[in-house]
C-alpha cells in the first residue's frame, strides 16, 4: 500500500476545488464520492488515487433518434459512464428511466468499480442509461429505441472492453436485442464471443442459470452470513420492501422460503400492508399481471408515511436511489436496513439511522449477487460453457460470503460503519493493484 503523501487528508471537497469543480452536498454523485473519499482517509490512500477514483475516465453521451409506431420520430438521450478499468472490463448495468441524469449515472458506475473490487471480480465498474420511460411505448417501439441505442453507443460496448447487464427498467428481453444487434455489427471471426457484450440474457441466447434471481439471491446469502452476529435470525423477521420489480420480488420470494414475513411493499403505484405477512409469490404474479401493488386485494393500501413508520426487524429498499431521506429517517422504526438498491440511503439519513442504532448493510456488499452471476455469464459465453444452477449458486454464495467476512473484518479493524468499510475493503484492494501496475505512461 502507497504511504500517505501531503494531501492524504483532503477533503472531497478539498479535491474537487483542486479541480475547479463544483462540489454539490445535494448531488447524489458528489455525495457517493464524498464517502467513498472519506473512506480513504481510513487507509492513507496516496492523493494519486484519490484523484483517479474522483472522476470516471469516460462519460459518453449519445443522441438518436427512432420511429415510432404512427411513424413519426422521437429524439432520445443515452449515457454510458465508464468509470475505471484497473481490474478488466468495464461492466455495468443499462437503465431505462424517463428521469435519469448524467451526475446519476456517474454516482453507479463508481459503485460498480467498488462493488467488482470488494467483490475481486476481474472487472471494471460502468453504468448506462437511456432517458425513456419504457411503459409508454409499445414492444415493438421498445425493440427499435433498443437497437438504435445500441448501435449509437457502437464500438463504446464489447465482450473485451465494456459490457452492459440489466438494470431498471430493463430485462433479458432488452438484453437480447442489444446483444442481437451487436453481433450483427460485428465482424465474422469475432461473431462467437459476439453475444458476450451483454449479460443478462435469456436462457436460450447464452444467458446464465440463476441470473434473473442473483441479485436477490446474493442479498440473501448475505443476510444468512451477517444476520447471526446481529441475533437475529433469517427464519424469524418481519421486513418492508420498497420496490418490488426484479430486486424486490426474487428477494421476497427467497425470504419467504426462509419464513421471514413481508410486511409492507411500495412501489411506484402506491403501498400497501398487511400485518399478518403478504404472499411473495401470489403478490409477484399480481403484480405481473397490474403493473404494480396497487390494488392488491390481501392488503390495505397505506400512506407513504404509515409504510415508512411501520415497526420492522428488516427495511430493504430495492428501488431508485435516496428513496431513504432525513424526513423518512425520523419515521423508520427497523433493526437493519439492507440496501438492495444503489445509493438508496442519503447520507444526513445515515447519520440519523446510525444514531439510532440501525446497522446500514451496503449496497455494494448486499446486491452485488447481480454482477457476480454476470461474471458467471460472460466467463460462460467465452468459454462455451453451460453451468448448472446448482453450480452457479454455490459459487455466488462462496463470492457473497468472503465480501460480507472483507467488510465485517475491516468494520472491526477501522471501528467504522459497514458503508466506510466496504468502500475501504475495495479501495485497499485497488490500491494494491495500481500499486503493482504502476501508471501507463
Amino acid at each position: 500500500m502507497n504511504s500517505p503523501d501531503s494531501k492524504s487528508h483532503q477533503s472531497a471537497r478539498e479535491i474537487f476545488e483542486e479541480l475547479e469543480e463544483y462540489y454539490d452536498d445535494h448531488n447524489v454523485y458528489y455525495q457517493t464520492i464524498g464517502s467513498v473519499l472519506d473512506a480513504t482517509e481510513l487507509l492513507g490512500i496516496n492523493h494519486r488515487l484519490k484523484l483517479i477514483l474522483s472522476q470516471p475516465k469516460n462519460e459518453i453521451m449519445v443522441h438518436f433518434t427512432a420511429k415510432m409506431d404512427d411513424g413519426s420520430q422521437k429524439l432520445f438521450k443515452g449515457y454510458r459512464v465508464q468509470h475505471n478499468n484497473v481490474l478488466g472490463p468495464y461492466k455495468g448495468g443499462i437503465r431505462f428511466h424517463h428521469e435519469v441524469k448524467l451526475d446519476e449515472v456517474k454516482a453507479l458506475a463508481l459503485l460498480m468499480t467498488m462493488k467488482c473490487a470488494l467483490a475481486r471480480l476481474p472487472l471494471g465498474g460502468a453504468k448506462g442509461a437511456l432517458k425513456v420511460n419504457p411503459r409508454s411505448l409499445t414492444k415493438n417501439e421498445l425493440e427499435r429505441v433498443t437497437r438504435r441505442f445500441t448501435a449509437a453507443l457502437g464500438n463504446n460496448i464489447s465482450p473485451n472492453y465494456d459490457i452492459p447487464a440489466p438494470d431498471v427498467g430493463t430485462n433479458a428481453q432488452i438484453m437480447a436485442w442489444m446483444a442481437d444487434t451487436y453481433t450483427n455489427m460485428s465482424e465474422a471471426s469475432s461473431k462467437v464471443i459476439a453475444k458476450g457484450v451483454v449479460t443478462g440474457k435469456p436462457i436460450e441466447f447464452g444467458g446464465s442459470e440463476g441470473r434473473e434471481k442473483a441479485t436477490g439471491q446474493g442479498l440473501v446469502f448475505v443476510l444468512e452470513e451477517l444476520l447471526p452476529g446481529m441475533n437475529l435470525k433469517i427464519g424469524d423477521l418481519s421486513y418492508s420492501l420498497i420496490g418490488f420489480g426484479n430486486v424486490g420480488s426474487w428477494t421476497a420470494r427467497l425470504l419467504q422460503k426462509h419464513g421471514s414475513k413481508l410486511k409492507t411493499v411500495m412501489d411506484h403505484t402506491g403501498a400497501i400492508l398487511n400485518e399478518d405477512g403478504i404472499d411473495a409469490e401470489d403478490l409477484t404474479q399480481y403484480v405481473k399481471e397490474h403493473g404494480g401493488v396497487k390494488g392488491y386485494p390481501k392488503a390495505n393500501p397505506v400512506s407513504n408515511d404509515a409504510f415508512y413508520s411501520t415497526k420492522v426487524d428488516l427495511f430493504i429498499p430495492a428501488a431508485l436511489e435516496q428513496m431513504i431521506d432525513f424526513e423518512h429517517a425520523k419515521r423508520m422504526n427497523c433493526k437493519v436496513i439492507v440496501e438492495g438498491a444503489n445509493a438508496p440511503t442519503t447520507p444526513r439519513a445515515e447519520q440519523l439511522l446510525l444514531e439510532k442504532g440501525v446497522e446500514i448493510l451496503p449496497a455494494i456488499l448486499c446486491n452485488a449477487g447481480g454482477v457476480t452471476v454476470s461474471y458467471f455469464e460472460w466467463k460462460q459465453n467465452r468459454q462455451s460453457e453451460t453451468w448448472e444452477e446448482e453450480k452457479v449458486d454455490r459459487q455466488l454464495r462462496m463470492t457473497m460470503s468472503k465480501s460480507a467476512q472483507r467488510v465485517l473484518n475491516m468494520a472491526r479493524e477501522k471501528n467504522c460503519s459497514m458503508r466506510i468499510a466496504s468502500y475501504a475493503a475495495a479501495i485497499e484492494y485497488l490500491d494494491k493493484v495500481y500499486d503493482m501496475r504502476g501508471v501507463f505512461p
